[in-house]
């Protein structure tokens, strides 16, 4: 029996290649195409989960993956990085199940504990993010305000260079950020932000120089800005833990409070789906809609 030109089948007698011997093997493919954060933070992940459940993923059992589960919720962690773990979990297990390593999607059940929605409480008020500015001078403030102004991940604002901004000659300035899943997208930003970013360039840099330097004179790290912003909170009594991603929530939520097209506003923060700039709206009802970016 051959394989014909309109159907393109094998024979019958032949077997389907294997495209993976083991869980490394099976892993590489999984994490193959995705970026250079992504890959490590799913790799970690993965490598915390297989460690719990301390067997190979061909034999992992729904009740390994809720065993894990229980054991986030006991440590603590927020159920938003709970969520993340999972689905980093669940993504695994349907690509080793859809490349015929696993018999069954074993995480297909699996479900994160429902828990009441916190994203309320991760919002700043303006009037908090403004004084979480007062309490910074020359770089970090600067820093925190592109942070809020553009809605920037805290790794997009570290990989910064020159050559990500782009003047149109009429005043109008946007800059070209990498995000998740190696997209790119392009932020508008305000004059004014611009030119404190701008007032940053020293003699010498070049297009490929770093936006936002360290000390030794490379780009600021996440950890380092995570710092900045730490600070700044603390310095201003928030008595919350403020993490810079809460600056993004700010950006996207007072944007819809001023009357932002909530389509504009999804595509400024490069959200895959509009229902995940929708939440905003519903963290906090009650709030007239009403431009932002007026920092």
């Amino acid at each position: 029996m051959q394989a014909t030109a309109l159907t393109g089948r094998a024979p019958a007698a032949f077997p389907v290649p294997v495209q993976a011997k083991n869980d490394a093997r099976l892993i590489a493919l999984w994490l193959h195409g995705k970026g250079g954060l992504t890959r490590k933070a799913y790799a970690r992940d993965v490598a915390a989960f297989l460690a719990f459940a301390a067997k190979p993923v061909h034999a992992v059992t729904l009740g390994d993956v809720q065993a894990w589960i229980d054991a986030l919720v006991v440590s603590g962690l927020k159920r938003s990085s709970q969520g993340v773990k999972l689905a980093v979990v669940k993504s695994l297990l349907s690509f080793a199940h859809k490349l015929g390593y696993c018999a069954f999607n074993t995480g297909a059940a699996a479900r994160a504990p429902k828990g009441k929605a916190d994203l309320n409480a991760r919002i700043l008020s303006e009037a908090e993010v403004f004084e979480l500015f007062a309490q910074a001078k020359g770089r970090d403030r600067t820093l925190l305000r592109f942070l809020y102004a553009t809605g920037a991940r805290c790794a997009e604002a570290s990989g910064l260079t020159w050559a990500d901004f782009n003047e149109d000659g009429k005043g109008g300035v946007t800059v070209s950020v990498w995000g998740k899943g190696e997209k790119l997208r392009h932020i508008s930003i305000p004059a004014k932000i611009w030119g404190e970013v701008r007032a940053l360039r020293r003699d010498g840099d070049g297009p490929a120089s770093p936006v936002f330097r360290s000390r030794q004179g490379g780009p600021v790290s996440r950890s380092q800005i995570w710092r900045i912003v730490r600070t700044a909170a603390a310095k201003a009594g928030t008595g919350r833990d403020v993490s810079p991603h809460w600056l993004r929530h700010a950006c996207a939520s007072h944007a819809l409070d001023r009357g932002a097209p909530i389509h504009v506003v999804q595509s400024s923060l490069g959200h895959s789906s509009l229902a995940t700039t929708t939440a905003y709206c519903h963290a906090r009802p009650g709030v007239g809609v009403g431009h932002f970016l007026g920092v």
